[in-house]
């Protein structure tokens, strides 16, 4: 079966329905909202105006921005509507058998390669794929609320799923802007498997007298380094979930899940959220921090024993669905592997439950967490970087791992794509890491950084196999200077190209300044680096700067066609303007030097498109500017490896410059820099 996913709906108007199809239309989707009568479709399209009204009060959309997302929700309670849609999913409340009903009529109305998706949360994917009439296309897809907003969703799949349905629905949720994960057909998945026992272990911590609610919340967030504590939590998604999710555990896994007395007290006796007011008392912060980190120490490794998840994707889940700053085995790693034993030990054992053997096997150097995975995707060996909480920006760790992912990838034998998890593709490199290393004057470390990266980058064009960038989101700053560095770039209709560095204080590092005009020529890659202007997927093509555009759906395929077009030795440099829309543009970055336009002297002819581009440059670092001028302009006539040297000698003068350290701290402190006027390094 084949499987082509370019429509959308959604079964169920309530809260978390009308979410998912907001975010759907949202990113440009089409999307049908069904419900059993027109009533509850229109309450449904009630709470997507609201929201979406919020949207405009806080200046998240402009009024027409929202009038065009109501604009792709098609409200309907005929089903019959669902005849063409490519993906359905299912977000009815959490009941088994009503749920059946639905997988059994939409088998009934749906085409037959329509993948089905269900949003449940408490029950086996494959008991609700059971009532369909082709349950290899029923997948679990299930999100996080709000939909509209938080990211993460977990995939799900079951014994009878056809693969090519997974990867399918796999794709349509990068598509949406989702950051999927991984997860088995098993109780609480994922992220609810230790999230919702850490709930009612706080609840056990109060019910044994340990502390009150205001010192396990305190704990809790100091031990997490979370915004919210458990008790705060339960009061924002609801008491009774919380008791009902822990019910199902329980009764799924082992009586240490169950809900704990004062959890049912509170819910059946109390019937009011939890009261968060008092003192915390200090002094009971490690017996409450080693109960809650044990208790989540223990069930993570639980994950990766029966297969549930990867360890990656366990701290994905925290750190996007959550918004925890550390997923649990990056708690763990920094806690220390011995000192993890114990506390899963302590917290365990009164339930008769031992250390798993993943945690109790473990080195006591850590447990290794992928940043960098090695995979296949049809023909071509995959390096995919997975820091989507951080939209995968570049840092040493990362850059090393890239670096053994890319020998690895060349051994194999076959062309290599390579992404990104989530919604970007690269984002850059972590700035924290630039600041934190400027402030302690380390500038070798940040040299060495550049240098390694650049070196990695090298290897990747001009080989035996070609090696293909897939560009399915924002790339900017390092991550469209390793795109560059690919032989072909392939991106999505939401894919974009920036390179930002001049208005942070600092210029391409890792290359843009010579691959950047070797590909759509010298005064655009001037345009693009001196004003920081970022270019959708489009306009990426119509200049040369990626080499197709083509939807979710075909992205994969598209990049097996480019590789088969095997490895680019040498690019023709573009001597004229790629059409006559870059004309002017073209023709005043092949006149004017950086101090002639920031001087007012460059004669902008009146012409708005460069009235816009000098105004841009007027934000951005003089200093960075006039050294990315001369990079340009020096590497032009150099072989590209001579080219790419001249970055690398120039990094100091260019990190030493005040510019460097208030640009890009400006960016961690979500401030407009204050640049050095007039006071350049060269």
């Amino acid at each position: 079966m084949t499987y082509n996913i370019q429509t959308y709906a959604v079964i169920g108007a309530g809260n978390m329905g009308s979410g998912i199809a907001q975010k759907i239309a949202t990113e440009g989707m089409p999307v049908v909202l069904v419900d059993l009568t027109d009533e509850q479709v229109e309450r449904g399209m009630g709470i997507i105006k609201t929201m979406l009204d919020q949207g405009v009060e806080r200046r998240i959309f402009r009024p027409e921005q929202a009038e065009a997302i109501l604009a792709r929700i098609t409200p309907t309670s005929n089903w019959n509507d669902l005849a063409n849609v490519d993906l359905v999913i299912e977000a009815v409340f959490e009941n088994l058998d009503v749920k059946k009903k639905v997988f059994s009529r939409l088998g009934e109305v749906c085409k037959p390669n329509a993948i089905l998706g269900t949003n449940t949360s408490s029950f086996f994917v494959k008991d609700v794929a059971a009532a369909c009439s082709n349950p290899e296309r029923v997948v679990g897809l299930h999100y996080f609320f709000h939909p509209a907003k938080n990211r993460l969703v977990e995939v799900i799949g079951h014994e009878l799923v056809d693969e090519k349905a997974m990867s399918a629905a796999w794709a349509a949720q990068e598509a949406i802007g989702k950051t999927p994960i991984h997860s088995a057909d098993a109780p609480g998945f994922v992220v609810n498997r230790y999230f919702v026992p850490w709930l009612n272990e706080a609840v056990r911590l109060l019910d044994e007298g340990v502390a009150d609610v205001a010192t396990i919340d305190w704990a809790a967030k100091k031990a997490f380094e979370i915004g919210m504590g458990p008790f705060e939590l339960m009061n924002v998604t609801g008491v009774p979930i919380a008791m009902h999710a822990a019910n199902t555990l329980g009764q799924e896994l082992h009586a240490f899940y169950a809900p704990a007395p004062g959890l049912v007290h509170q819910v059946n006796e109390v019937k009011q959220d939890w009261v968060l007011s008092g003192t915390p008392d200090e002094s009971k912060f490690d017996a409450i921090a080693s109960r809650l980190l044990g208790v989540t120490f223990y069930i993570a490794a639980k994950l990766v024993d029966e297969g549930v998840a990867s360890v990656e994707d366990t701290d994905i889940g925290a750190r996007v669905g959550l918004r925890w700053i550390k997923g649990p085995f990056q708690l763990l790693n920094e806690t220390g592997i011995g000192k993890a034993q114990e506390m899963v030990r302590a917290s365990m054992a009164p339930h008769g439950l031992e250390v798993p053997p993943f945690l109790a096997q473990a080195d006591e150097g850590g447990i290794p967490i992928r940043l960098v995975s090695v995979g296949k995707r049809g023909a071509l060996t995959s390096i995919w970087i997975d820091r989507p909480d951080a939209m995968n920006a570049l840092n040493p760790a990362v850059g090393a791992q890239f670096d053994a992912a890319v020998e690895h990838g060349k051994a194999n034998g076959a062309g290599i794509v390579i992404g990104g998890s989530g919604k970007a593709f690269v984002a850059g490199a972590d700035i924290k890491f630039f600041v934190d290393n400027l402030r302690a004057d380390a500038f070798q470390d940040i040299y060495s950084f550049t240098k390694d990266g650049q070196m990695t980058l090298r290897k990747l064009s001009g080989g035996d196999k070609a090696v293909v960038a897939r560009v399915q989101g924002l790339s900017l700053g390092g991550g469209s200077e390793l795109a560059l560095a690919c032989d072909w770039i392939v991106a999505s209709p939401k894919a974009s190209f920036g390179f930002p560095e001049t208005g942070i204080g600092i210029y391409p590092g890792l290359g843009g300044t010579q691959r950047l005009p070797r590909r759509v020529g010298l005064p655009l890659a001037k345009y693009l680096i001196f004003t920081g202007q970022s270019l959708s997927a489009k306009k990426a093509l119509n200049i040369g700067l990626c080499d197709d555009v083509t939807d979710f759906a075909s992205l994969d395929q598209a990049c097996e066609k480019w590789a088969e077009k095997g490895s680019v030795q040498q690019r023709a440099v573009p001597t004229i303007a790629p059409s006559q829309d870059w004309e002017l543009i073209w023709d005043f970055f092949s006149r004017w030097t950086v101090e002639q336009i920031l001087s007012g002297d460059a004669d902008s002819l009146g012409e708005p498109q460069l009235e816009k581009a000098v105004k841009l440059m007027g934000f951005k670092s003089a200093n960075a500017l006039k050294m990315a001028e001369r990079l340009l302009n020096d590497g032009e006539g150099l072989e590209l490896n001579a080219a790419l040297d001249l970055e690398l000698e120039h990094l100091e003068t260019a990190f030493s410059h005040p510019d460097a350290l208030e640009g890009l701290s400006s960016l961690i402190e979500g401030r407009r820099p204050a640049f050095v006027v007039g006071v350049s390094a060269i």
